[in-house]
């Protein structure tokens, strides 16, 4: 959304400054894993540790940590198709403590106060039309970024990507069975959006409009996922109708 603070997308250096005690040292090395952990969404410890150049001992040792002070869960790995012996691999995840850890929140209460203000007073659809000021801004930009990115939908997606994560989203792209898929692991206003989902909706057309074609969100920050995820047909859509369709898989 709108305003969303930048993310640099470099991780921090590995080792304490001079003068840091082992207390900062790994104060800064968890950091860097809900960083991690923001970017990328549910990742194993072992994907943590190679990231980071840190041993599984000393990955674990974060994560237990971070676990213990409810910045994280653990949760069973879903592995799709036919499976190996032995249990599947743990992965983890940021809780919603984790997020505001990062410093992503420190305005929702103000804004909650806002919108609640704006419906009682002008309804649901000046709610829809101020989260429609809010995004024309991030569309213009994208759009900007986009220039070079061409006509093809997926092709789009990847270009929408780079510009959602210049913008603080954390996003990526990927081509699955029916089409693309548009990813993004953070959400600026999640808190908000959880009150008012018109937030998500002015987001997902900006995301149609985008990438020229009729998408999908099938899950969002908002409501509880891990992820706000998009699913972009191959298909270009027709000229009239919908573009935007908001489907929940897990309720």
């Amino acid at each position: 959304m709108k305003n969303a603070a930048a993310l640099s997308g470099q991780l921090p250096a590995t080792g304490p400054v001079a003068g840091d005690g082992p207390a900062s040292a790994d104060l800064s090395t968890r950091d860097r894993v809900t960083q991690l952990l923001l970017e990328r969404g549910a990742t194993t410890a072992a994907q943590l540790g190679s990231a980071l150049g840190l041993s599984p001992a000393a990955i674990r040792r974060h994560l237990d940590a971070m676990l213990a002070d409810g910045h994280v869960v653990a949760r069973e790995q879903v592995v799709r198709g036919s499976r190996g012996r032995g249990r599947p691999a743990k992965v983890f995840v940021l809780t919603e403590a984790g997020r505001v850890r990062c410093g992503t929140h420190h305005y929702d209460n103000m804004a909650t106060a806002a919108l609640r203000w704006i419906a009682h007073n002008g309804g649901a659809e000046a709610v829809a039309a101020f989260a429609a000021d809010q995004v024309a801004a991030l569309e213009a930009r994208c759009r900007a970024a986009m220039e070079d990115a061409g006509d093809d939908p997926l092709a789009r997606a990847e270009a929408l990507a780079t510009a959602l994560t210049a913008e603080g989203y954390a996003a990526n792209a990927s081509t699955i069975a029916s089409g693309g898929q548009l990813c993004q692991h953070h959400c600026p206003v999640a808190h908000v959006a959880a009150e008012f989902p018109q937030l998500c909706e002015a987001e997902t057309a900006v995301i149609s409009r985008l990438v020229g074609t009729h998408v999908q969100r099938l899950a969002t920050i908002a409501h509880g996922d891990g992820v706000c995820t998009t699913h972009i047909p191959t298909q270009p859509r027709a000229q009239s109708g919908n573009t935007v369709t908001t489907v929940r898989t897990d309720r």
